[in-house]
């Protein structure tokens, strides 16, 4: 949320003079303000500042502030709006000289619009192995690489595959398992008795027979994938289906390939998300009716009869086809990125799924043929399928690790994420959620039916004192559940044990960095609570770079325990309580205390799962709480799994991009568009996918910006040091703004942050003026201005005469930072001859005085490089500067030219103008 932002003066005011001043003693002439001229030169297209807000959202009135927004376009999802004052700004720029019109694009209910959105709490595994496909390392583009790139994705749409197996098995093992099996064929009653609504199911009655119970209980998981689906192909409609602008984003050659998101089809993913769609669904009715076919098939074998035996493996024969079927469309083809590719795989999108539901359809009427005399007795094989999907999860991991190896070894960069293996950690813990929510429910659903909250279904667990007891003759959920359950107190005691060390490392920083915090701000006395008080903002932010340690801890130790409890489960063929019977009394002690924990951890956890979701329906304010996850995790398109949330920037960077060529294209005007957070993100993969005319008369303001310590890190194919120093060399108007406290936000390019800390200000400053360290200048071809001083001021003075508090990550546009770049950019676009010609005439409407000494003094008025421009002439920062006579900001650099001229040479024109 940015709150804060100084506040541009209005119409009326911008059109009052000056008030008269006293007479000073003359001053040097300083360079005029690069906007503050256009007031006395001829009127020239509006400059655009269009603002992108980050996560947690930002209503219109407070990102434009004023409380009378109007919506100039998009609709009640995404909109962009203006001040009520500024509507008509194109019809009259001679009103907005030295200044730009404001918007703010608001995107926040792309993620926490209706109450639908907590539905999305049951996708979230499925956005994290989504992310893991994004996640790869970067590569050269020629090569062995194109085969590895090819590989990876491979693999992580077949983890993606084998979550929604998992999901779907979970609903089959407590709808066909767990009720329709052992609960309504236990015979003694001892379940359904208490349970009236399960009584139509008991033996003896037409739904008593084994076979039609599982074919009544199978349209639970069959209507849970439909769920998935609809819920898939309606955020497909709105999200995938947006076209890019007609004609944007041709990708520049270049040796080593465009970047990635400057492609055309980057952000329309309308015909992958259709096949894996079709292949999913598919997949998930293919697992309901080999759930329901395997027994029934067992039976007609066991029981003699050609007719029933035939069809049976007539059903396993066409099941296995499908099977097949979906690995091809899944392994087959991936994203289309270097073209909008508008068509659709018509057989795979409708044919597969719609086979699937024929041959469900099939199964259930065969598994409902009467077989008199047959009975449920034990349990359904869970325990083997379950097994199979946890082992074939953990190969595919550790196959993605090795092509994640592979790929970083052909072009290492030290600053990736785990040294390349940041995507099969992510996907380590993709699987890891998947299994816990998984197993959970089963395991919930079982104690439901014990009715004795017990452990999960511990059949022959010791009783006290170590005797046994009877195995229950109520359901018991797979032993390999008990078993993950088991392993969750042992790994949530190794993440207390990391975050004690972090927060050591945190505490020792703060120490570190309290004894040099009062140096920043000469002139103040120091203050040791102020200093521990800022050195632990500083140190609290800096924990962000230690994250990827974190998670490489919690994936690694997640494989090596369920590793054995896979092991465990296998060999012993018992739940962990009953296989330590009889071995070192603390072994036993401690593997019956850590199944119970786990047990009762996991029905915590999905009890509070429940109610946040339940409190998201109802609670717009907690909805957009959850919604700060999805703008993190659901930035990135559905390329592996296409039942995770929808892409919003499928949304948002089309909405941008079509703003920008639009208003650009019409008013032949300059804009600056500044992005805060997620919306830096969204801001400069908008950037990238602007056509090369447009893209010269577009400025980019980021700050508090994650693209190179978050996305450049974890995502580095995609936002790694060349894609960015490309975008670097694609617009040169770009700055970005960062501070030592912002844990999010960070410089865009390497070495920015060996940057030396503001030093002590020269004798003759003011103490006012001392009190505020002065930002480092960047360098001439630099993107990064940081870090900004935070807080502003040290202590209490005339110009703070209350404590200035630590911003951190928000309110960057309270800083005099934010306007003077804006301005400056805005310069930057109207090309060094038009300032020249600006500044030509401001001196002759303006003369300097003119002292006999000062005869080149006017010259330089004319010079191209601006300076810092000041805050708006209305907002307090700027009236206590006038008020105290504090001496100016520090000179920017001079600009760098655009090396795309907009016209022919000669033309006299500024660049970015041209057309």
């Amino acid at each position: 949320m940015l709150v804060g932002a100084p506040i541009l003066p209005t119409r009326a005011e911008a059109d009052v003079p000056d008030r008269p001043q006293p007479p000073q003693s003359p001053q040097p002439p300083q360079p005029p303000h690069p906007l503050a001229l256009e007031l006395v030169t001829p009127p020239r297209p509006l400059a655009l500042e269009l603002r992108v807000h980050g996560v947690h959202g930002a209503p219109p009135d407070e990102l434009l502030g004023d409380p009378r927004t109007v919506r100039i376009t998009g609709d009640s999802t995404a909109a962009v709006f203006r001040r009520a004052a500024d509507v008509d700004a194109e019809a009259h720029p001679e009103w907005y000289a030295g200044r730009p019109v404001v918007e703010a694009y608001c995107w926040s209910r792309l993620t926490s619009g209706n109450g639908a959105r907590a539905l999305w709490l049951l996708l979230l595994p499925f956005m994290v192995v989504n992310l893991a496909h994004w996640a790869r390392p970067a590569a050269p583009a020629t090569g062995p690489a194109p085969r590895a790139v090819r590989a990876y994705g491979v693999l992580v749409r077949v983890l993606a595959l084998s979550l929604t197996l998992l999901l779907i098995a979970a609903a089959c093992e407590v709808a066909l398992d767990l009720l329709a099996w052992q609960c309504a064929g236990a015979g003694s009653g001892a379940c359904t008795g208490s349970r009236s609504w399960l009584g139509f199911l008991e033996p003896g009655r037409w739904w008593g027979q084994p076979g039609r119970r599982l074919a009544l209980g199978a349209l639970v998981p069959a209507a849970l994938t439909g769920l998935l689906w609809y819920l898939s192909n309606r955020t497909w409609s709105a999200y995938e289906s947006q076209p890019p602008p007609a004609g944007a984003a041709v990708p520049v050659a270049r040796p080593d390939g465009a970047p990635a998101l400057g492609r055309p089809g980057f952000w329309y993913g309308r015909r992958i998300v259709a096949r894996l769609r079709a292949a999913h669904t598919a997949a998930g009715l293919l697992i309901v009716a080999a759930a329901v076919a395997a027994p029934t098939a067992r039976h007609d074998r066991r029981a003699g009869v050609p007719v029933l035996e035939a069809l049976g493996w007539a059903v396993e024969a066409l099941l296995g086809a499908g099977a097949v079927a979906v690995a091809w469309v899944v392994c087959r083809r991936g994203r289309t990125e270097d073209r909008a590719d508008h068509r659709l795989d018509r057989a795979a999108v409708t044919l597969l799924p719609g086979s699937a539901l024929a041959l469900l359809a099939a199964v259930l009427l065969y598994a409902g043929w009467s077989r008199p005399g047959w009975t449920s007795a034990g349990r359904l094989p869970g325990d083997f399928a379950f097994g199979v999907l946890m082992l074939g999860q953990g190969c595919c991991v550790l196959l993605l690790a090795a092509v994640a190896v592979r790929l970083y070894r052909l072009a290492p960069d030290p600053a990736t994420a785990l040294y390349g293996l940041g995507g099969p950690a992510i996907a380590m813990l993709g699987c890891a959620l998947g299994g816990v929510l998984s197993g959970g429910v089963a395991q919930r659903v079982a104690d439901w039916l014990d009715g004795t909250g017990g452990a999960g279904g511990a059949v022959g667990a010791a009783g006290v004192g170590g005797a046994a007891v009877p195995a229950p003759a109520v359901p018991a959920p797979p032993v390999l559940l008990s078993w993950q359950a088991a392993v969750l107190p042992p790994l949530l005691l190794v993440l207390a044990l990391l975050a004690a060390c972090f927060a050591v490392r945190g505490v020792l920083a703060r120490r570190r960095l309290a004894a040099g915090v009062a140096a920043e701000y000469p002139g103040e006395p120091p203050d040791v609570h102020r200093s521990r008080r800022i050195a632990g903002a500083r140190a609290a932010a800096a924990l962000t770079d230690s994250a990827p340690w974190f998670v490489a801890a919690v994936s690694g130790i997640t494989l090596l325990l369920g590793a054995g409890a896979l092991a465990g489960a296998w060999l012993s063929g018992k739940v962990p309580g009953e296989a330590a019977r009889g071995a070192h009394p603390l072994l036993e002690t401690a593997a019956r205390a850590a199944q119970d924990a786990g047990s009762w951890l996991i029905g915590l956890g999905i009890a509070a799962f429940i109610a946040w979701g339940r409190r998201a329906y109802r609670d717009p304010a907690a909805r957009r709480t959850i919604g700060v996850l999805w703008d993190v995790g659901t930035f990135w398109p559905r390329a592996a799994h296409p039942f995770a949330p929808p892409c919003y920037a499928e949304r948002a960077v089309p909405d941008l991009t079509w703003r920008m060529t639009g208003w650009t294209g019409r008013t032949g005007g300059r804009l600056v568009i500044s992005g805060h957070s997620q919306g830096s993100v969204l801001a400069a993969a908008a950037v990238w996918q602007l056509p090369s005319q447009v893209r010269r008369r577009v400025a980019l303001l980021t700050y508090g910006s994650p693209l190179r310590r978050l996305y450049g890190r974890w995502f580095p194919a995609y936002f790694g040091p060349g894609p960015i120093a490309a975008l670097h060399a694609d617009i040169d108007c770009w700055r970005n703004l960062w501070r030592a406290t912002d844990p999010i936000g960070g410089p865009v390019l390497p070495g920015s942050r060996a940057a030396a800390p503001a030093q002590a200000a020269p004798a003759a400053a003011t103490p006012a003026a001392s009190a505020t360290p002065a930002t480092p200048a960047p360098a001439a071809d630099s993107v990064d201005r940081g870090p900004l001083a935070d807080p502003l001021a040290y202590g209490r003075s005339a110009r703070y005469p209350l404590p200035a508090p630590i911003l951190g990550h928000f309110d960057y546009q309270a800083d005099p930072a934010f306007a003077a770049e804006r301005d400056a950019l805005l310069a930057r676009l109207a090309g060094p001859a038009r300032r020249a010609r600006s500044a030509a005439a401001a001196a002759s409407v303006v003369p300097a005085p003119e002292p006999p000494a000062t005869t080149g003094a006017p010259a330089q008025h004319a010079s191209p490089a601006p300076q810092a421009s000041p805050a708006p002439r209305d907002s307090p920062t700027t009236r206590a500067t006038a008020a105290e006579a504090t001496p100016p900001a520090p000179a920017l650099p001079a600009p760098r030219v655009s090396k795309e001229p907009a016209g022919p040479e000669g033309s006299g024109g500024p660049p970015g103008t041209g057309g």
